[in-house]
């Protein structure tokens, strides 16, 4: 008898779980989204991922396109494969350029490469293309409320490039090759000036051009150096050194 109405039981939950299945076919093609994005919401990312996808193939140019390709973005996103959401969210940028979801998907387009920036010893080439993304969603939408935290993450990515280039030049130094050095300290000091590596790197570059008597380079550099940082640690031993190369 307990095994009849074991196989009872087990059979009611075989129904059970058949009437949830779900005819997507039976949908209007915002119906489809609704219930897709309802899966993204519920953070069923696998099974969101399969009917927006099937969204877009089965209903091309349709009022929702834009929707499910700035969500099929959003699900590649949370399931942390970055590469496939820049993929996504470029995909809509290119395609559908008066779409209400741009805004956002050049913003996420930047997010995607800054998760997949690595240290600062490593390759930086997805750091830097996080910095031109970033940019340009600052430059098309300088209103856009997000804004400030696109420059806060720009900056941030600016001092990992910074150090990137300036531990090269550090190594190059160490190996003496000192025309590698000094393009690579230069490089730091211009293009990222406003970072804790610009002040270093020009200082370093000052003490190897002294050491290879090019006073005239080193002139130059102290007086940018003392315009810029006069407030640095540095900066008294530089204004000593050129008073004297000035004989003053």
């Amino acid at each position: 008898m307990k095994l009849k109405i074991f196989g009872l039981l087990l059979f009611a939950l075989v129904l059970s779980a058949c009437g949830d299945d779900i005819n997507t076919n039976l949908f209007s093609p915002e119906e489809y989204f609704e219930y897709a994005r309802d899966l993204y919401l519920d953070e069923d990312y696998e099974q969101a991922l399969r009917e927006f996808q099937s969204i877009i193939l089965q209903y091309p140019g349709s009022t929702i396109t834009d929707d499910t390709q700035y969500f099929l973005g959003m699900t590649y996103f949370k399931r942390e494969e970055f590469l496939l959401a820049a993929y996504e969210f470029s995909k809509l940028i290119r395609d559908i350029p008066a779409s209400e979801f741009v805004p956002e998907s050049q913003f996420m387009l930047a997010e995607s490469y800054y998760q997949l920036s690595p240290n600062y010893q490593l390759d930086q080439a997805y750091t830097k293309k996080a910095v031109e993304e970033y940019q340009a969603f600052i430059d098309f939408f300088p209103l856009d409320n997000k804004v400030e935290e696109a420059e806060k993450k720009i900056n941030e990515m600016n001092i990992k490039l910074a150090r990137k280039t300036y531990s090269n030049a550090y190594i190059y130094e160490k190996m003496e090759y000192t025309k590698a050095a000094l393009k690579y300290y230069d490089k730091v000091a211009s293009t990222y000036h406003d970072t804790e590596y610009a002040p270093q790197a020009l200082y370093r570059k000052i003490k190897m051009n002294m050491d290879k008597n090019n006073t005239g380079e080193v002139l130059k550099d102290i007086n940018s150096f003392l315009q810029k940082y006069p407030d640095d640690p540095n900066a008294t031993e530089l204004s000593e050194i050129e008073q004297e190369l000035l004989g003053n």
